[in-house]
């Protein structure tokens, strides 16, 4: 889709009555990400920064792999944004437990500070996404969201017992 179908949503207030879900929740999670990365970019920090950050704000110290998986990311993607988070100075890698192989990501003191900074760009987005909404429809909202997300997170772990799994985003098409 591009831009101009995708303002079709503004242009007639009754065309999103009429889109699937799937659509409609895409658009609003661009939205979201569009309006965070325009906040963040204030202060040096990508989209794909914040996700790890958020992560190590609520549990500081996971590998690479724990990062990645929290964060839906495949290990390749999570490398090259917490090696750049690393020469930022916002986190350190070191091995923990005598374990020399598997490194664990620490915030340094300037990534701790950038949640005070960082925290508040988000919840401006968040209630610059649902202003016009009364309690009752965000409570309501919130509510078929996670109905929603748990049926579709059942859906795949139906699908991955009978053997099928989501594919990677990066295929082989073309080599």
């Amino acid at each position: 889709m591009n831009e101009k179908s995708d303002s079709a949503l503004k242009d007639d207030g009754l065309t999103q009555y009429n889109e699937r879900i799937a659509r409609l929740v895409r658009l609003a999670a661009r939205g979201f990400n569009r309006a965070l990365q325009l906040r963040l970019q204030t202060q040096n920090v990508t989209f794909g920064q914040w996700i790890f950050l958020r992560i190590l704000w609520q549990e500081d110290g996971l590998s690479q792999r724990e990062l990645s998986e929290r964060a839906h990311l495949t290990e390749p993607t999570a490398h090259t944004a917490l090696s750049r988070m690393e020469e930022l100075g916002y986190i350190e890698r070191r091995n923990v437990a005598g374990n020399r192989r598997r490194q664990h990501a620490f915030l340094t003191e300037k990534g701790w500070e950038l949640r005070e900074l960082l925290e508040p760009l988000a919840h401006e987005v968040n209630n610059a996404a649902i202003r016009g909404l009364s309690g009752a429809e965000e409570k309501t909202l919130r509510k078929a969201l996670a109905v929603m997300i748990r049926n579709l997170e059942d859906d795949e772990e139906k699908a991955a017992l009978s053997g099928v799994r989501v594919p990677p985003t990066r295929s082989n098409l073309g080599s």
